[in-house]
C-alpha cells in the first residue's frame, strides 16, 4: 500500500499516512486533529544496483570509418 506524505498548515508538522491509491486525493487530518492539511510531492531515488550494465570500451586507435567513408 503507498505510503502518502502530508504537511499540517496549523502547526506545521508532516505525517505519513498508508492508504490505497483509490483514496490518494481524500482529505487527510494530521495526528492532532487539524483538518488543513496539504499533501506533499514525494519522489523515490533508485541507487546502484548489481546487473547494471558495463562501461562502453574505450575508442581504438587507429584508422576506422566516420560515417560511411574511411578517415586517414
Amino acid at each position: 500500500m503507498p505510503t502518502y506524505a502530508y504537511r499540517c498548515r496549523e502547526c506545521t508538522d508532516t505525517f505519513e499516512l498508508q492508504r490505497p491509491m483509490s483514496e490518494s486525493a481524500a482529505p487527510a487530518s494530521c495526528p492532532d486533529g487539524h483538518t488543513d492539511t496539504v499533501k506533499l510531492l514525494t519522489t523515490i531515488a533508485f541507487t546502484g544496483s548489481a546487473s547494471a550494465p558495463a562501461a562502453a570500451p574505450a575508442p581504438s586507435a587507429g584508422g576506422g570509418c566516420c560515417g560511411g567513408g574511411c578517415c586517414a
